[in-house]
């Protein structure tokens, strides 16, 4: 008995871990990811702000720039990869994988990407 308990519960908490990964990011202000960069690499994080470019389609991902009025020139923009797209003038919630120094080759070299991400309307 105590055995298929501890299986039921498992499951159970087996099909929670989604949603979990959207509480326990970590909410940031753009300027704040690039602040915390090295602290940050490889968490996941949360950002809300407008999207300001929009690039679809690019190596089996959509590049989507988010700026939220922090920051100063270099670090007001955030760059985040996901299957999910927005348009320019959207406001989103964006939560994903703060990556360092990722190089897709052929001149594409991001020094802060957020990979992975889900983008959801405000």
């Amino acid at each position: 008995m105590k055995k298929i308990l501890a299986l039921v519960i498992a499951g159970m908490l087996a099909s929670v871990a989604p949603a979990a990964f959207a509480e326990d990011a970590a909410v940031k202000t753009v300027a704040a990811v690039y602040q915390e960069k090295a602290a940050l690499s490889g968490k996941a994080i949360q950002v809300s702000g407008k999207v300001v470019k929009v690039n679809n389609g690019i190596m089996g991902r959509n590049f989507v720039h988010v700026r939220d009025g922090s920051g100063e020139q270099g670090t007001n923009n955030l760059i985040v990869t996901s299957k999910d797209t927005a348009a320019v003038g959207d406001e989103v919630v964006v939560t994903g994988n703060v990556t360092l120094d990722r190089d897709f080759g052929s001149g594409y070299m991001y020094p802060l990407l957020v990979e992975d991400a889900t983008i959801a309307k405000k």
